[in-house]
């Protein structure tokens, strides 16, 4: 105890060397982040500018002083209580030695190095609002650009604060909580435009992205995601109708390419779930579109599932360079909440890849000549009313937790699940605003204590093969994944332990015991030579998650920074 209470007070003193070229740049606080700083997030390690690490959205970072000979001396340096108990989920940005953390209550801007409070800001929204809230009262993180901090709110706002104050400095109304809309999306800064996205598949809405003005908060577009009259892909909605109640949320925040100008951004499941009443494709649901950022514009898309009624969603967008047929293409790629790996060419949207990672029974295949999935008999019979064992459950074969993609194994790395559930439609109802708009009937079984409920796993894009599978016995992981150039995997479980897998294995190699649940997005950097690595714990979110944990996890959120400690 005592050796560790002295890396406490060392640590931020002890200069080495990060293993990585620098980028210098100036201290320049409350002028910044550029948009070119932005673009070349991945040059400057003291920084974490944008959501994903970098534009591609890969969540690896270089750095290797943390690596799997020096990570058994890898201590806490600071802690700090968030005040919350309603989970977190954020992913932390830092920008000259300042952190700035966000959850559902509080915006904060944080001492890296120290952890000491610089200022926090109040979310005030009506208590009602959690009532309209899917999936748990959570904030998936901030924005920085030009001297501001831009964050979403439950009540479905867009905020920018001072950057060295905490003070607001302008709040935009995106649309009525009370009609089921919310917002728990962390803003994309992309050629000098804010992007926000929304929630409220589940009751009704019919979401969209917004495209505004940092400086001012003037809205520049709006994109909605279910096409209407005059667009293309109105015709994909039978009666005509149903798309004003037709989902396709976008909650999880899109990745860029800079030299294409498009943004990658996935939609939610179509509305409501049951589709009897909806027939046809349903565009731009469970899809991923490719727009420009200046204007909103949809250059191409893909539909992961026409007339979705699975709730799959879709979200992450992960960048790459991979080999296809023995030459490199620029791909994007998904890890699917439907069981399917997609790689997609990124200038195109060509379908290069659709394969399964996970158990499916909902689709026999998907068909690469068309793209579309061949549904199963299961969802045949689904279709025409009956209970089916549905694999995987709408809670997917991998949740909303991202993926992390290394360039130098060519592997991504995941947290998956592995269960179904019992599901069927019931009757439609009336649409009634602020109330769930599903129709559907869907049980869980209990989580097995000695089978696997899901997996730590490095897969193969093209082949969605595993190359390992780090069991998860009678529960499972809701973190974001970390790979490193150290050869190792961070990521967080749900009984509050912080650990590092090695990438080669994925043998647990380090283990922290953190004070709550860790479902959020861990994030590494670098000051004055040395590399941390910084997490928030509280558990929170999406409540099947919490299927197989004892009920003696406290609640409370916190955030964590880890770093070696010198012998």
């Amino acid at each position: 105890m005592k050796r560790l209470l002295i890396a406490f007070v060392l640590l931020a003193g002890c200069v080495t060397t990060p293993d990585q070229p620098q980028v210098e740049t100036k201290s320049r606080l409350g002028a910044g982040p550029t948009q070119e700083e932005i673009s070349n997030a991945g040059l400057q390690t003291d920084n974490v500018l944008t959501y994903g690490l970098t534009y591609d959205h890969n969540r690896y970072s270089p750095l290797k002083q943390i690596n799997k000979s020096t990570v058994k001396r890898l201590v806490p340096v600071w802690n700090v209580s968030l005040q919350n108990d309603l989970g977190e989920q954020a992913q932390p940005m830092i920008y000259d030695g300042v952190m700035f953390v966000s959850n559902a209550r509080w915006t904060y801007a944080i001492d890296a190095l120290t952890g000491k409070v610089i200022w926090r800001t109040a979310v005030d929204y009506d208590p009602g609002t959690p009532s309209v809230v899917c999936c748990g009262v959570s904030n998936k993180g901030v924005a920085i650009f030009e001297g501001r901090v831009f964050r979403t709110t439950l009540d479905a706002h867009v905020v920018a604060l001072d950057q060295k104050t905490g003070k607001q400095v302008w709040k935009q109304k995106v649309a009525e909580w009370k009609e089921g809309y919310s917002l728990t999306v962390a803003p994309l800064i992309a050629n000098g435009v804010l992007i926000t996205g929304c929630s409220g598949a589940e009751f009704g809405a019919r979401c969209f992205l917004d495209g505004w003005d940092p400086a001012t908060g003037k809205k520049l577009w709006r994109r909605y995601t279910t096409a209407g009259p005059g667009e293309k892909g109105h015709e994909t909605w039978e009666p005509r109708e149903t798309y004003l109640r037709g989902g396709a949320s976008t909650w999880i925040t899109g990745s860029y390419d800079p030299e294409l100008d498009l943004v990658y951004w996935g939609t939610g499941n179509a509305g409501p779930w049951n589709g009897d009443k909806r027939k046809g494709d349903n565009l731009y649901a469970a899809s991923v579109l490719a727009l420009r950022p200046k204007t909103g514009e949809i250059v191409w898309y893909y539909q992961f599932a026409p007339n979705d009624i699975w709730d799959w969603d879709s979200w992450e967008m992960i960048q790459a360079e991979v080999p296809v047929e023995g030459q490199k293409r620029k791909v994007v790629m998904h890890v699917a909440r439907n069981g399917f790996l997609y790689v997609l060419d990124r200038t195109n949207g060509k379908l290069l890849s659709a394969k399964p990672y996970e158990k499916v029974n909902w689709a026999t295949h998907v068909d690469m000549a068309t793209g579309r999935p061949i549904e199963s008999e299961e969802s045949k019979k689904l279709r025409a009313g009956q209970v089916i064992e549905l694999w995987p459950s709408p809670n997917g074969a991998k949740n909303w937790g991202h993926a992390a993609f290394n360039p130098n194994t060519g592997l991504l790395y995941a947290n998956t699940y592995h269960s179904s559930s019992t599901y069927k439609f019931i009757p439609m109802g009336e649409y009634k605003a602020g109330q769930r708009y599903q129709f559907i009937e869907n049980v869980y079984p209990e989580t097995s204590k000695d089978a696997p409920a899901g997996h730590m796993e490095a897969i193969d894009p093209m082949s969605a093969k595993a190359k390992w599978r780090t069991p998860l016995i009678g529960q499972r992981n809701a973190s974001a994944m970390l790979a490193t150039g150290g050869g190792l995997i961070f990521t967080g479980k749900n009984t509050g332990e912080f650990i590092a897998l090695d990438v080669d294995t994925g043998e647990v190699v380090w283990s922290f015991k953190t004070g709550s649940g860790i479902n959020a997005q861990p994030v590494t950097w670098t000051k004055n030579g040395k590399q941390y690595v910084t997490v928030l714990s509280g558990l929170g979110g999406v409540g099947s998650s919490r299927r197989g944990l004892p009920d003696t996890i406290p609640l409370g959120g916190s955030a964590w920074t880890f770093a070696l400690f010198d012998q």
